[in-house]
């Protein structure tokens, strides 16, 4: 099975008090589509700098296509400060602007947005009106459209985030962006189940996850909802830790695998990413499996 992804936007550099970390949400999910057998591209541009340089190299070493990732003579590749609380909790103050900002289609991206599987994009590139014109030119052409949302303060509003929603296919959530949402969008529900209800009906979208921290993640697909309830993991740092598990709840679902099971093991990469430092550690399958339990396919 030849499956094609394509991720549009942010790449960058997350600055940690002691290091530096190649990051950016769309990143981070591209890094573990190719990790787990799915064609991966990446759209979108880097300042040129040596930071630009080393974001390219490192998607290459990772057989992410790079050609539609273009450079920006007037704006730097992207940082972002994070600080860790005690918990492991990330918070982030993100340059503005930078070359990310600044994404331009052409026919080349298109063509490659028409042909792939899924396309995968998030509220964060949205800050700025050339990313954010380029995306909402993207969309059309994409077959299977998969919403990452990202509330990043200061940079969303609610009119850009329901025309994302309304044209998406999937559309995955933490718990706190749900209730945020929900309540944006009128709401009279408290519960998590009944706002995530009320946003599938609101958004005409029938396949939303909503992720809970350590406590799991459910999957709305179809009328039917499906169930993790989370994994033990002592935290090191959760930068990246949904990013991989929307990446393999999205391998699953293109590979048409098991619901149940899809979930269990995209689940169990979260968790595992979230007990390592970075957002990007090499997890093998052996180990995957034998952390969630989940038999290994025959």
């Amino acid at each position: 099975m030849n499956l094609k992804a394509v991720c549009f936007g942010e790449i960058l550099y997350d600055i940690f008090p002691n290091e530096e970390r190649i990051g950016g949400a769309p990143l981070n999910v591209a890094s573990r589509l190719s990790g787990l057998g799915i064609k991966t591209e990446m759209i979108s541009k880097v300042g040129d700098d040596e930071k630009g340089e080393k974001l390219i190299s490192y998607l290459k070493s990772k057989n992410i296509k790079t050609e539609n990732i273009s450079k920006d003579t007037e704006y730097c590749t992207g940082v972002v400060n994070v600080t860790l609380s005690e918990s492991g909790s990330a918070t982030y103050d993100i340059a503005h602007p930078a070359a990310w900002d600044k994404i331009r289609i052409s026919e080349g991206i298109k063509n490659s947005v028409k042909e792939a599987d899924a396309f995968i994009f998030g509220s964060l590139v949205c800050r700025d009106k050339v990313s954010r014109e380029a995306l909402f030119k993207l969309l059309p052409e994409a077959k299977y459209r998969v919403f990452d949302i990202n509330l990043r303060p200061p940079y969303y509003e609610k009119e850009t985030l329901v025309k994302l929603m309304e044209q998406a296919n999937f559309i995955k959530f933490n718990d706190d962006e749900l209730f945020e949402i929900a309540e944006m969008l009128g709401s009279p529900y408290n519960s998590l189940e009944q706002n995530l209800q009320f946003l599938s009906e609101k958004t005409n979208t029938k396949d939303i996850c909503v992720t809970k921290g350590r406590h799991g993640a459910v999957l709305l697909k179809n009328g039917t909802r499906y169930y993790n309830s989370g994994f033990k993991m002592k935290v090191k740092d959760t930068v990246g830790a949904g990013d991989s598990f929307l990446a393999s709840l999205i391998a699953g679902l293109l590979k048409e695998e098991d619901l149940q099971r899809t979930l269990d093991f995209a689940c169990a990469v979260g968790a595992l990413v979230a007990g390592e430092e970075g957002a990007n550690p090499i997890l093998s399958k052996k180990r995957i499996y034998e952390f969630s339990r989940i038999p290994e396919k025959e």
